[in-house]
Order: C-alpha cells, then sequence, then structure tokens
C-alpha cells in the first residue's frame, strides 16, 4: 500500500482528491451496520445498500465499480493497511467492522492507479486507538423488518507504558429483511493489537471473522415493482436463492525507522473465505452438457506481501521524499459447480457439474516521489507496474465436457503526476494525471456468453486514461472542496447478460466518464452545522460494440449504440445534513438525499426513476449510575416514498429492480463504563 499519497497532518498538501469520514459522524446516530451508512457523504462515492445481504452492497466511486453484481468492484478496499482486495480486484466490505473504526478515508481519481489492480478509487478503514483508561461497552440496536443487532467492545491501552491499543469487537445481526425471502444473520468479530517496537518501530496485529447467511430475494420486473414492492421473484421462491459466507483472516503492519531519513513499512496478511450460494437456473437451461450447475461452492485460501522503503530528506535543498516498494498477493480457490435440483426436488444440492482450482497472482512494484521545489509548490510522481496471472485447472473431465484448463496473464504500467500549489495557508489548488489498469476477476472469467466451458479468454482488461483539477480549502467556519475529472477507458468491462443470479461479460470499445464534484461543510450558527456534497457524473458509451443479448451466442447480436449511458450510473447525486446541537451531549440532524433516474441496460430502454429521500435522526449522551449512556433513534425514508435502492445491471428476464424501504425506524442504546 503506498502511503505517501496521503498525509493526515495536513490534507491541503495532497495533490489529489482525497476526504476523511471522521469517526464520530460514522457512530453519530448510525446503527453501523453498513458502509453506505458513512460514505455517501464524500462526493464522488455512490454506497447503494441492495437491502440484500446475499449480494453486498454497490459501491461506485466516479461511476467505477457501478456494473458490480455482488461484492465491490474497481474500488480497492483497506483495513489499517489490509488488503479487502483480491490481486483480479474483486472485494468484500461485509467485514468492515465499524465499531472500531477511528475514521474512514477516500481517494479518488488517478491516483488510486498507485495502488494497484482498481481504477475508481481506494477506500481505508483505520481503527482506533484505545482511550487512556479500558472501556468496555454493549449496545443493543432495533428496528424495522425484525432488526436486531447487538454489540460488545473492550478498549484497553496495552503494554507497559500504556502507549498500545487492545481492541476487541463482536457484533450480532439478524434481520427479516425489508422484502420477502430477504431474512439475514451475520456474526462479525475481530480483534486489534496495536503497539511500539523496543527499536523505536511500530506494529498492528489485526484479525477479524465473519459468519453471513443470507436469502436472496433477486430483483423485480417493472410490473412486479407495480404490486408488491416486498416480494421476491418466483425464481427465488422456487430455488430458494441463498448464499453462506464464512471467512477468517489475520494481518500484520510493521513500520521501522533505519535513521538517516530512511524507513521500511511491511505488510502481511493471510485468510480463508467459503462461500456457497444457490442460483435460480432453471433446471432445462443445466442441460447443456457443459453447463457448470445452479449451486456455487467456493473455498478461497489467499495471503500476501508489501515490503516499502521510504526515505525523507532533501533534494536541490528542498523537501523531497521517496518511497518504493514491491506487493505480492495470491488467491487459491476451489470451485465446484452442482446441479441445483435432484429428481423434482430444486433448491437442493445435486450432482456435481463443475471443479476446478484456479489462482490469481498479483505481482506489482512501484515507486513513488514527493517533492517541493519552492514554498508554496508539491509534485508528486509515481508509477506501478502490475502483472496479474490466472491459472485454472479443470478437475471436471468427462467424454462430454473436456479439459478446459487454461491460464491468462495481463501486465501493466500505470504512472501518474500530481501539481499542488498551494495559494494561501488555508486553499490549495492542484492538477493530476495518471494512468488506469484494471483486469477481469476470476468471477468474470467463469463464465463465456458461447455457451462453452473454459475461462473467457476474449475478455481483456479495461484501460484508462484520468485527469482531474481541483482545489480545497477552509476557513474558520467553513471547510470545502471541488473537483473536475475527465476518464476515457479503452476496452470497458461491461455485464453481457446476468440471468439467475449468474452473469457473463464482455468489453465495449471505449467509453468516457467526466463530472464535477462538491463539498462544503461548516457552522452555520454556534449550534447549528451543516454539511454537503453533490457529484455530477456524464458516463456514456464513445462508440458502437456488440454484445451477446441472450446466451449462449455464437455471435453478438445485440448493438449497443455510441452515446448510450452507462447503466447503474446516476447523471446527479446529492447529500445533505442539518444539525443541531441545542446542548453539548445532545445532537438533532436532518439527513438528506436526492439520486437522479438510473439506466438500467446498456440500451437505455428502462430505468430506474429519480428520487428524494429523507431521514430524521436523534442522539443524546448521558452519565447514570456510573455507567455512559448513548441512546439514538431514526426515521429513515420519512416521508414513505417509493425508492430503488439499487439495480442488477442488464438482468436477462427484466428483473432490474431492488426495492428500497418506505418508512421505517430504528433505535438504539449503548452503555459503557470506564475502568480508572
Amino acid at each position: 500500500m503506498v502511503t505517501a499519497t496521503r498525509q493526515p497532518s495536513d490534507d491541503l498538501v495532497v495533490p489529489a482528491a482525497v476526504d476523511v469520514v471522521d469517526g464520530r459522524d460514522v457512530r453519530l446516530a448510525q446503527p453501523r451496520i453498513n458502509l453506505s451508512e458513512s460514505v455517501q457523504r464524500i462526493p464522488g462515492v455512490v454506497a447503494r445498500d441492495r437491502q440484500n445481504y446475499a449480494q453486498d452492497q454497490q459501491i461506485s466511486i466516479r461511476g467505477f465499480g457501478a456494473r458490480a453484481t455482488f461484492g465491490v468492484r474497481g474500488i480497492r478496499m483497506y483495513t489499517d493497511g489490509i488488503p479487502a482486495t483480491m490481486p483480479d480486484g474483486q472485494g468484500q466490505v461485509s467485514h468492515f467492522l465499524l465499531d472500531a473504526a477511528d475514521r474512514i478515508e477516500v481517494l479518488r481519481g488517478p491516483f488510486s492507479a498507485l495502488y494497484g489492480n482498481a481504477s475508481g478509487g481506494v477506500i481505508s478503514l483505520f481503527t482506533a486507538d484505545a482511550p487512556v483508561d479500558p472501556f468496555l461497552r454493549g449496545e443493543y440496536v432495533t428496528g424495522s423488518d425484525g432488526l436486531r443487532r447487538g454489540s460488545l467492545s473492550y478498549h484497553a491501552p496495552w503494554g507497559a507504558d500504556g502507549e498500545g491499543s487492545f481492541l476487541v469487537d463482536l457484533v450480532d445481526l439478524d434481520t427479516d429483511g425489508y422484502r420477502d425471502h430477504s431474512a439475514a444473520s451475520r456474526r462479525q468479530g475481530q480483534m486489534v493489537l496495536k503497539g511500539a517496537l523496543g527499536t523505536g518501530g511500530r506494529y498492528t496485529v489485526l484479525a477479524n471473522s465473519i459468519d453471513l447467511e443470507a436469502d436472496d430475494p433477486q430483483g423485480l420486473t417493472r410490473e412486479q415493482l407495480s404490486g408488491d414492492r416486498r416480494a421476491a421473484s418466483d425464481g427465488a421462491w422456487t430455488f430458494d436463492t441463498r448464499k453462506t459466507v464464512r471467512q477468517d483472516q489475520v494481518g500484520l503492519n510493521l513500520e521501522q525507522a533505519l535513521g538517516g531519513g530512511h524507513g521500511l513499512a511491511f505488510t502481511a496478511y493471510t485468510g480463508n473465505r467459503e462461500t456457497t450460494q444457490m442460483l435460480s437456473i432453471p433446471v432445462f437451461v443445466q442441460q447443456r452438457p457443459l453447463h457448470g450447475g445452479g449451486a456455487i461452492d467456493l473455498d478461497r485460501d489467499y495471503f500476501g506481501g508489501d515490503l516499502r522503503w521510504r526515505w525523507e530528506g532533501d533534494w536541490l535543498d528542498r523537501p523531497f521524499s521517496l518511497t518504493a516498494g514491491y506487493s505480492h498477493e495470491v488467491s487459491d480457490e476451489r470451485r465446484l459447480g452442482f446441479e441445483n435440483f435432484i429428481g423434482d426436488r430444486v433448491g437442493v444440492i445435486g450432482a456435481l457439474r463443475r471443479d476446478e482450482d484456479n489462482q490469481v497472482t498479483g505481482r506489482d512494484v512501484y515507486v513513488q516521489a514527493d517533492w517541493a521545489p519552492a514554498e508554496r509548490w508539491r509534485v508528486n510522481v509515481g508509477a506501478r507496474h502490475s502483472r496479474i496471472e490466472f491459472e485454472s485447472r479443470d478437475r471436471f473431465v468427462t467424454a462430454a465436457n473436456p479439459d478446459d484448463s487454461g491460464s491468462l496473464e495481463y501486465s501493466r504500467t500505470s504512472p501518474v503526476i500530481g501539481v499542488l500549489y498551494r495559494a494561501t495557508p488555508t486553499l490549495s489548488l492542484y492538477a493530476n494525471a495518471g494512468a488506469g489498469f484494471e483486469t477481469p476477476t476470476f468471477a468474470e472469467l467463469a463464465y463465456r456468453s458461447d455457451g462453452l466451458s473454459g475461462l473467457n479468454s476474449n475478455l481483456d482488461p479495461a484501460r484508462s486514461r484520468n485527469a482531474e483539477v481541483g482545489l480545497r480549502g477552509r476557513n474558520e467556519r467553513f471547510e470545502y472542496s471541488a473537483a473536475l475529472f475527465h476518464s476515457r477507458t479503452e476496452d470497458e468491462i461491461v455485464v453481457a447478460a446476468n440471468e439467475g443470479g449468474r452473469s457473463t461479460y464482455a468489453n465495449a470499445e471505449e467509453s468516457r466518464r467526466q463530472g464535477v464534484e462538491l463539498a462544503l461543510a461548516g457552522e452555520l450558527a454556534p449550534d447549528w452545522h451543516f454539511a454537503t456534497a453533490y457529484t455530477y457524473l456524464d458516463a456514456e458509451y464513445a462508440d458502437d460494440f456488440a454484445l451477446c443479448g441472450a446466451p449462449p451466442c455464437a455471435v453478438d447480436d445485440l448493438i449497443i449504440q455510441g452515446g448510450r449511458n452507462i447503466p447503474g450510473l446516476a447523471k446527479h447525486f446529492a447529500w445533505g445534513q442539518l444539525r443541531w446541537s441545542p446542548l453539548a451531549d445532545t445532537d438533532v440532524m436532518l439527513e438528506g438525499r436526492f439520486s437522479d433516474r438510473v439506466w438500467v441496460n446498456d440500451d437505455n430502454t428502462e430505468s430506474a426513476p429519480a428520487y428524494a429521500s429523507f431521514d430524521l435522526a436523534a442522539e443524546r449522551r448521558f452519565r447514570w449510575a456510573g455507567l455512559e449512556w448513548r441512546g439514538f433513534a431514526r426515521i429513515n425514508n420519512l416521508f414513505d416514498r417509493d425508492v430503488i435502492g439499487s439495480v442488477i445491471v442488464n438482468e436477462g428476464n427484466g428483473r432490474y429492480y431492488e426495492p428500497a424501504p418506505g418508512r421505517n425506524w430504528m433505535i438504539g442504546l449503548s452503555a459503557g463504563y470506564s475502568f480508572r
């Protein structure tokens, strides 16, 4: 992980769009269930809660990542420097434990290329340090649709001098779900140990675990949406579509100063993720001998390391720093596919139809230089060379199913450059440009639109050229930022078709994203504060391209005309919050968001309508009976608007729409004890 792009002590010297969500904002009158609660306040970021724990959230930055049908795509994610993204670019946020968050940092634009195989940006969660005295807190949240969330946290100083931190957080979540067949349960645990080395260095050890079981209601057609918005699809009921995930991981960060301005940093991690999923693929479709079945069983082991050297000194009598490093990541996966039926029974594990070992290996080298050639100027240049190797060994070979073993390799060097001018002590102007690189994931390579088995070797990596200009400033009452960005992508990876929970992918020709990001926050009066964020995003395909409209296709038969909008994205998105604090321990907040309509397919023949919704929340903190109490209440979607929370791009049966709840409520109460 490159660290020179971010200096938290003074964000006015960073020549890129970087924003921070403070831990207080993460916790204030929030249940801390999903990342979407926190990052929507950052311009350029759209996080959609799908009301479907089987598919995780949809998170996009400047339009990158919106096509993901499950998990997070096109964005690099970290917890305390430990990657939550595999070397092929597929990531998960379900294990992000927000109870321990000190801050969430989001990097957008060209400089995200220095973090590896991603185009949109970087989201990093950093855990808090322990308080001076050991602190134990328990919390319970309840709400609409059977929401029940209990948590227990113990944060304490660590080590003989008490400068280290020991953090333990446990969370138990259950929900009946807003929609039919959308119940879920999620168990999470995390332990963090931070401290000082005898040699003057620092270390962080992080271990976390998640156990998730969730039903999948799938999307609805427009006709179904006009009826019962809470309904699940017919296929969801017939095949009992569902998903289970179990993940355990551990990571280590070490930082050591060597003297003379030199320093080393080392990151290592390992983990295992087991996933089983029942899809709603019809039985007759699976009768083709090369079909991989309608039930998925994945067992993935992953590990990696990153070694960085950094030197800080002077060059031409001006401050200069140089960072160089090497990153090595491996994901080993055993993928099994089964029929989702036995005789006349469906929704059960049937005969084996797919058995293969898959491995992704990422090897990256990177370098970054930061120089202040004059008092008000700063120049930052860097490059990262990535080599991603895919290897698949087919273990299911029959007379009707040939050996589909194979390998693919992608490599790319991504340079970036940024310049910043400190116009005043409180205002900075910056510009940067760079190249981006995004390979297909193994999930995107797993299925072919021609109906044959084996890797989708026709799928090429996406290559982008990105640029932005912006400003960032603050004064005694306000903080503000603005950015203009432009990106052109060759071989954009798009969803060719999505049927029964299985997606096939293809390349578009050239696509374009450009837009404006604005943010303003501050104090209206001593007891009144506000924060706003607005994004304008113009995203379209620049050239005609062909897709397979309804797999299997021998020849692509659907022509997408240039000028069509890229689906899954809103042209306008805005968020705002007005907070009244009549007392030091009381906050009342009104939050609002607006989303323009969202096209659901490449042809732009259907769209989810625009909407505006508002939330009302209040929190009170007090001491009683020797305990520190915190209580909050929220009413979401205050005016009970009909909202499409997210869409499934190019869903083959027209089930594009995932409705969000109408008016709903939640309340929470926590008690904490400080061992003084």
